[in-house]
């Protein structure tokens, strides 16, 4: 898509080819090219189609749903500030905190689904450097940019609902520095300026929702914490864990699985069972890959011939259920 750059971007460019090699050039003005300078796509401010989103994906955690959709009630005032430039108009970020499996990072699917916007996320864990943030200098010879920048150009809009996942994982050793990119990354007056290290030109970030997902607040610096809302992740209960898993979980691995609901029928007294193998967990995950590896073994005996269909009770549930 033919785009129109900024002017002192393209002035940039010309005085560039004087010294810049070819392929590097190259590599360069792709970049350039891909980034989305005007790109933005058209927001929906519909709490009800937000709240309708969260329902279909996330049950139960109406404190978290409510807090997003205040979230949302607020962008919806203030757009006309933000668009006019108005100081102060914006909604702080968002930071979901809460136990591994309690549906952090599905929450930011939900509301870039709701906002109808482009999703992007930008895995912290392990991170090392805060050059994997901001790129590296084009002077080094495997310089390349940024994550930030990457993804804005997978997003291919200006106004992505960027999810910045597990930001109290970074390592020790660069944890500082880390923090530092967080603070310009999260703070309004210092976005809308953000440079990376291989573009090498200021980046427009003002119109990214940011969302981060923390296990804990501890390893998170002050100054990141003062310019989030923090949100609490409740833990899920067994009952909880029960409907999750028969109108949300088990519908859609049967799917992914190449199943049906004709191919399985699961006693109520079952379940317990299926929620609790190891004992108590406060997320979902180890459900999930309980009814994976159940739908699994089905659909291995459904190949092989043994039957089409298969009935979990009390009696025969410990063979389906994985050994530990």
């Amino acid at each position: 898509m033919e785009q129109k750059l900024p002017a002192d971007l393209q002035k940039k460019i010309e005085e560039m080819k004087a010294y810049t090699k070819p392929e590097q050039m190259v590599q360069y003005l792709n970049l350039v090219a891909a980034l989305p300078w005007d790109q933005l796509s058209d927001d929906r401010l519909d709490l009800d189609k937000a709240k309708e989103i969260m329902d279909k994906h996330h049950y139960g955690m109406k404190e978290v749903k409510d807090k997003i959709l205040e979230y949302l009630s607020v962008m919806t005032l203030t757009r006309g500030k933000i668009l006019s430039g108005v100081e102060g108009s914006r909604a702080p970020m968002l930071c979901l905190v809460g136990l591994v499996g309690t549906g952090k990072t599905t929450f930011g699917y939900s509301l870039a689904e709701a906002l109808n916007r482009r999703f992007v996320r930008i895995p912290f864990g392990g991170l090392g450097s805060a050059l994997d943030l901001r790129g590296q200098s084009r002077l080094h010879p495997d310089a390349e940019p940024g994550l930030i920048i990457k993804a804005l150009r997978r997003a291919k809009t200006r106004n992505p609902v960027l999810l910045l996942d597990e930001i109290d994982r970074v390592t020790d050793a660069s944890r500082a520095d880390i923090m530092g990119v967080l603070v310009e990354l999260l703070d309004p007056e210092q976005n809308a300026q953000f440079t990376d290290h291989y573009l090498d030109y200021p980046f427009d970030l003002s119109a990214v929702l940011f969302v981060a997902t923390a296990n804990n607040t501890r390893n998170i610096a002050t100054a990141v914490l003062d310019r989030l809302e923090v949100i609490q992740m409740p833990s899920y209960t067994d009952e909880e864990k029960t409907t999750i898993a028969k109108d949300y979980i088990l519908p859609r691995v049967l799917i992914e699985s190449g199943l049906s609901a004709d191919n399985l029928t699961i006693d109520d007294d079952v379940w317990s069972k299926v929620v609790r193998p190891l004992g108590f967990d406060a997320g979902l995950r180890t459900l999930e890959r309980t009814i994976e590896g159940i739908c699994h073994q089905l659909a291995r005996s459904i190949v092989a011939g043994q039957a089409k269909h298969f009935h979990l009770t009390k009696a025969n549930i410990t063979n389906y259920l994985p050994n530990y």
